[in-house]
């Protein structure tokens, strides 16, 4: 087994570990990670060039500064995807497409499911998930009279 094909198989297999977590193989040269059948891991198929996409909405920014990633094509990248694709022979940096699997995972899994994972001791969401998307209060103006 190529470290191409063993990286897909252990971030595969990183990804079926999540809550609800599934595979999906929507066009060939794909199997994909989906929850509640929305992917949240565009993956090659072992033998195949090796391609990663994820919804990065907290680390695109930093994520589209490696040589080898750019955004999402068909639109997506317009709402965080990141693509990386290395050429034969490279290393896949399998750590790095973990946490890039995990941030994609936890934007676009169900509340309900992301409170599992909380529950099984893995941590919180990042804060942006975490915070409520109501408006802060208004704060009340402090007089200055004494």
């Amino acid at each position: 087994m190529s470290k191409t094909d063993a990286a897909l198989k252990e971030l595969r297999a990183f990804g079926m570990a999540y809550p609800g977590a599934h595979t999906k193989s929507p066009w060939p040269g794909h199997l994909d990670l989906a929850v509640n059948d929305k992917t949240f891991a565009y993956l090659s198929i072992e033998g195949e060039p090796f391609g990663i996409s994820c919804k990065l909405p907290i680390s695109s920014a930093a994520a589209l500064m490696l040589p080898f990633c750019e955004p999402t094509p068909y639109g997506l990248g317009k709402s965080g995807w990141v693509s990386a694709k290395l050429k034969k022979g490279e290393v896949p940096p399998v750590e790095l497409f973990k946490s890039w699997i995990d941030e994609s995972y936890r934007a676009q899994a169900p509340k309900k499911l992301l409170k599992e994972l909380i529950a099984n001791g893995v941590s919180a969401p990042p804060a942006s998930k975490a915070v409520s998307k109501k408006k802060p209060a208004k704060k009340k103006a402090v007089s200055s009279r004494r």
